[in-house]
């Protein structure tokens, strides 16, 4: 019998260390006492979260976090950004190891040190040039003088805009950019505070939709299997994790294969997600059926390449970034086979 009142402490209190520990190591949850000490469970999940814009060239992100919910093996959460400022801060912070970003982009972290790779990319085509309804523009050059809103001037669609404005004879000060984070596009064309945009979709079908705005171009008719975004993770991620980046880069890539099979499935797994309206993704996704590809998202030397060469006469990057630098494809699967996702009546 425990008669003394410091005795009865020093006992409560070692009972009340050995509950704490029960409850931080959770030895319910291993297979064995062995397992439970080496700190993991051969049941345990592998875990990554993978940012992503609202935007059809990251589609692949939510299609793989939906088709995993159900895995026994690893879990890919898809993390919503609306800006890619926001994107890049949480990359070069630590918290986030894996995402979806516009290619120059990626490039100009890897130029300013930040240790990225490019390890897939987001879609083909899929970006459109939209204007307000009520001007009379019939290309480029009859924007001189008007406000164009892009997604950042690290942007392929900044890139491409530059082309065409030196193909069509427009000079750099004829025509105002703004930057604007994409979901913000159509309210602002609606609202006439700016005259046209360059965007993935669905904001630029979103615009076609309500009435305020009409296709200019669609990225195809000017450069044919554009690339806009791309899959980045950290080397961090690739060194300590190799097998998750695998099965992120493999689910991705059987997504695409799915998605492209299932459109209109597509559009209903990813509306939650993108917080738009089913219609909307569905008209893209089928509107015409080519006006976006996930196909053929093996990253190249040549694709990036051009767009390296790019930036780098529209000063978006201060010098030439060398593909072994940038590109891993040691992740990519030989034969990609479409994911089998269940997404409902």
């Amino acid at each position: 019998m425990l008669r003394s009142p410091i005795t009865r402490w020093l006992v409560g209190i070692a009972a009340f260390i050995v509950i704490l520990g029960v409850l931080r190591f959770k030895p319910w949850h291993y297979g064995s006492i062995g397992e439970m000490f080496r700190g993991h469970s051969s049941s345990t999940l592998q875990e990554l979260n993978v940012g992503y814009l609202p935007v059809t060239c990251h589609l692949t992100c939510p299609v793989t976090d939906f088709a995993t919910r159900t895995s026994t093996s690893y879990r890919f959460n898809s993390q919503r950004f609306t800006d890619f400022p926001t994107v890049v801060e949480s990359i070069k912070g630590g918290r986030l190891d894996a995402t979806f970003m516009i290619a120059p982009l990626a490039m100009k972290l890897r130029e300013q040190g930040v240790p990225v790779k490019i390890v897939y990319l987001g879609h083909r085509d899929g970006s459109t040039v939209i204007v307000r309804k009520d001007l009379p523009a019939q290309s480029l050059a009859d924007l001189r003088g008007k406000t164009f809103a892009i997604p950042s001037k690290y942007s392929n669609q900044y890139l491409v805009i530059r082309k065409l404005m030196d193909d069509q004879g427009v000079k750099p000060d004829e025509i105002r950019f703004v930057e604007l984070p994409p979901p913000d596009m159509p309210g602002a064309l609606a609202a006439k505070a700016i005259d046209a945009y360059f965007v993935g979709e669905p904001h630029a079908a979103k615009a076609e939709l309500d009435g305020s705005g009409r296709v200019l171009y669609h990225a195809k008719d000017i450069w044919p299997h554009f690339i806009s975004c791309v899959l980045v993770v950290t080397e961090k991620l690739i060194r300590e994790r190799p097998d998750v980046v695998r099965d992120l880069v493999r689910g991705i890539a059987e997504s695409g294969e799915w998605a492209e099979g299932h459109r209109l499935e597509a559009a209903k797994v990813v509306a939650p997600y993108f917080r738009q309206d089913e219609k909307v993704i569905r008209y893209v996704l089928t509107q015409p059926p080519n006006r976006v590809s996930y196909r053929m998202l093996t990253p190249t030397d040549e694709d990036l390449q051009r767009i390296n060469d790019m930036a780098v006469k529209a000063g978006i990057l201060e010098r030439p970034i060398a593909m072994k630098d940038l590109i891993d494809r040691q992740f990519i699967p030989l034969d990609i086979k479409p994911a089998n996702i269940d997404a409902g009546p």
